[in-house]
């Protein structure tokens, strides 16, 4: 086991702990936000669109999402391909 700083380690592969639980959350939680887009998509305008996709993004990564990331994603939830975004039970570590 390797501990990388307080709240997260390394065995076998895998993130631990509670800062590893907190990514997988937030990504589900991304996950979700994605997904209740895509069913919304339809009645949404192309601003309310692109900002609930900022807002999953952003939610995921805790950063400012790339624009040309964001317009993507929009584009292709607007011609109706379906985004998934699957969240494993644990977090891999390259």
């Amino acid at each position: 086991m390797t501990f990388i700083e307080p709240g997260l380690r390394v065995r076998n592969g895998f993130a631990e702990g509670p800062l590893a639980d907190a990514a997988l959350s937030r990504a589900a939680r991304a996950g979700r936000h994605l997904d209740d887009l895509q069913e919304q998509a339809p009645a949404m305008t192309d601003g309310q669109l692109r900002d609930g996709v900022h807002s999953a993004l952003r939610r995921y990564s805790q950063a400012q999402p790339p624009t040309c990331q964001v317009d993507s994603i929009t584009a292709l939830i607007r011609r109706g391909v379906r985004i998934d975004w699957p969240v494993p039970d644990r977090l891999p570590c390259a």
